[in-house]
């Protein structure tokens, strides 16, 4: 083999491995607490570096059972907690501000009632494949569960499951329809 064969195969080998490691995937790490939400539906909104929680955005939360004149709070239809699906962008896990009040409330719940338990069911639309759906789903359930757990709510309160796209609304002709498959559904125990 001459000299110049090997150097191009040298140079062409070192150009693939860039190639392959600029597309090389990331270990997911925990977001810093001033990361910017940049979700189309919600203006920038910045988290405190601090660490505080800002609560304004949600109203009340009636946690008594007996409040609301012996009906549970979460069957409620005036009631935020009766709301109980995230929404997410296309390819993305990343939890958006919009659903920030609905989290907190949730979170208020659990926290304040610690035999509740809950699963949350993350989801897909049917574009990509299987696996890859699946590892989505996992990953929004994922994204909401550590949202209940910055709020306070315990591990042994919250499940994470995967559906994927197995719950997915069957050949979807428009973005509407793939957006209200992208979610995470929350689901309490014994309901």
């Amino acid at each position: 083999m001459n000299k110049g064969m090997f150097n191009k195969k040298l140079v062409g080998s070192l150009v693939l491995a860039v190639l392959l490691s600029a597309c090389k995937s990331t270990p997911m790490v925990d977001k810093p607490a001033g990361v910017e939400d940049k979700s189309p539906s919600s203006s920038s909104v910045t988290q405190p570096a601090d660490g505080s929680a800002d609560t304004s955005g949600v109203k009340e939360v009636v946690i008594d059972s007996n409040a609301n004149n012996g009906n549970n709070p979460l069957n409620d239809p005036n009631n935020i907690l009766s709301k109980r699906n995230i929404y997410f962008d296309f390819d993305s896990d990343a939890v958006k501000a919009e659903f920030r009040p609905l989290i907190e409330a949730h979170a208020k719940y659990l926290v304040a009632n610690d035999n509740a338990k809950l699963i949350l069911q993350g989801n897909a639309d049917e574009r990509g494949t299987r696996e890859y759906n699946l590892s989505l789903g996992q990953r929004r359930s994922v994204s909401v569960k550590k949202s209940f757990n910055l709020l306070g709510v315990q591990d042994k309160q919250i499940e994470t499951v995967s559906f994927g796209e197995e719950k997915a609304t069957p050949n979807c002709a428009d973005e509407n329809c793939h957006q209200a498959n992208r979610r995470v559904d929350v689901v309490y125990a014994n309901e």
